[in-house]
């Protein structure tokens, strides 16, 4: 009997062991289950949209001290956001800046010097009639990891004019494209003839930014179990400013179209799209794993004395700070801390490939020899220093490049390393240094004060400038 008993015993004891092992191995499940789908939507790829607005100024809009119209729905990215203040484009003209921000190089190195144009122009300018379908593509290695890309708006890398074997958007990575007549494959509804708009356009030059935006979410909508990648390049507020309003704005007198009334009605104009984008986003669920940048390619023209890059000197096609820094916005919710502003770290164009990748986990190619620097720390609210420097040229010659006047007409060369920028002609001559974090606005040249310094800057900035690909104009 006694034996029985404990016989019994046991059994309980182990039936309980059994209930608790399995008991503790499903417990072990539902934590990792549960932490599973805590996790999967953090790890999933996300969306990620560079808006590329077409020269824009430092000082255009609200959140970076504009004073021309109300740009609340721009400064409501920057407010959910971080805001740079020492962001640089890689040329301060359009197709060099762009080519630098697509490839993550220099854009020198792709024998890009000035805008396209036809090929009597580029040639004169020592520059390619269209980037090398061969040069590195960030919407190639978005596509490579896995995602869906698309570009929306301007190109101007090649395309138009009598330039009729410039490679298609596919040879760059990208599988759909809605792009102006600067392009190798031009949108008929915004083309009705060979020049940046026309009365005869089925999408009207006022609703243009509209029409890119409306398309972006389409794109997103079409592809929402995917992770995308998108270039939206509006081509406002480069000249010619044709808003809706445009009678009320000229009195009736085209050449009041550079003015400022008018631009403050295309600025409005291009907030509300942007505004657009954003309620678009939320609507479709995306907001939450979508990275949105939120730039420009190169400074103002017209500047407005200046006013419109903030009080920078400088303007489009010079390399004073005018040409070159740019608004710069990037929100993550959740993940980039909202309202943030980073007035340390340098972050230029080039870096946005190796940055933007880290961030998506995007694996870069082993042969991909970039001239950007990882700057994703930075973007996620860790401010440092570059450790590179980050080089410019603009104007190879007095033929084919358009300079600005006066005091904005800046050297050839420049180059920024901490807090220093050096700038002089290809020749070596009009050597220029200054403290550019307590001098932004380059009044005082302190070359005469500091030689040692400027004579390191000069010979790094040599060395590069030889290192690029030169291209005669014969």
């Amino acid at each position: 009997m006694k034996e029985k008993i404990l016989t019994n015993i046991h059994h309980v004891f182990s039936v309980r062991r059994k209930l608790t092992a399995y008991l503790g191995v499903m417990l072990l499940i539902g934590i990792l289950f549960s932490h599973k789908n805590r996790e999967e939507p953090d790890s999933a790829q996300p969306n990620i949209i560079v808006i590329l607005t077409d020269d824009m100024g430092f000082g255009d809009i609200g959140c970076f001290g504009g004073r021309f119209v109300p740009t609340p729905n721009i400064d409501r990215l920057a407010a959910n956001g971080l805001k740079l203040t020492q962001y640089y484009s890689a040329a301060p003209i359009c197709s060099p800046s762009r080519a630098g921000l697509l490839t993550g190089t220099y854009p020198g190195r792709w024998n890009f010097s000035t805008y396209l144009d036809n090929r009597e122009h580029n040639r004169k300018a020592e520059q390619i009639d269209f980037l090398d379908p061969q040069a590195p593509s960030m919407a190639r290695f978005f596509k490579q990891a896995g995602y869906v890309t698309a570009h929306f708006g301007k190109w101007h890398l090649g395309g138009g004019r009598d330039v009729d074997n410039a490679p298609a958007f596919d040879q760059y990575g990208y599988d759909e494209h809605v792009s102006t007549y600067e392009s190798p494959e031009p949108d008929p509804l915004i083309t009705a003839t060979d020049w940046i708009w026309s009365d005869e356009d089925s999408v009207k030059r006022w609703d243009r930014s509209m029409y890119f935006v409306d398309k972006t979410l389409d794109f997103l909508a079409r592809n929402k179990e995917k992770p995308c990648f998108i270039n939206l390049w509006p081509d406002d507020v480069h000249t010619p400013w044709v808003p809706r309003e445009s009678r009320e704005a000229t009195d009736g007198d085209l050449t009041r179209r550079e003015g400022e009334t008018t631009f403050k009605f295309v600025l409005k104009e291009y907030d509300i799209q942007i505004g657009r984008l954003m309620e678009g986003l939320e609507k479709l669920g995306l907001a939450e794993n979508t990275i949105v940048i939120f730039t420009s390619d190169n400074g103002p023209l017209p500047s407005f004395q200046g006013s419109r890059a903030g009080g920078l000197r400088g303007s489009k096609a010079s390399l004073y700070e005018g040409g070159t820094r740019m608004p710069f916005i990037i929100s993550w919710p959740g993940r980039i801390q909202a309202g943030t502003t980073d007035e340390i770290s340098e972050v230029s164009a080039i870096d946005l490939v190796p940055t933007l990748t880290a961030m998506a986990n995007v694996e870069l190619p082993g042969a991909y020899e970039g001239d950007g620097v990882d700057r994703s720390a930075v973007f996620l609210g860790q401010p440092s220093l570059r450790e590179k420097e980050i080089y410019w040229e603009y104007g190879r010659n007095d033929i084919a490049f358009n300079y600005p006047k006066g005091k904005d007409r800046s050297p050839n060369l420049a180059v920024r390393s901490g807090k220093w920028k050096f700038l002089m002609n290809s020749d070596g001559s009009n050597q220029q240094l200054y403290n550019i974090v307590a001098d932004k606005n380059e009044t005082r040249d302190l070359l005469a004060d500091q030689p040692e310094i400027a004579g390191t800057l000069k010979g790094k900035l040599k060395k590069w400038w030889n290192s690029l690909p030169k291209l005669t104009n014969n």
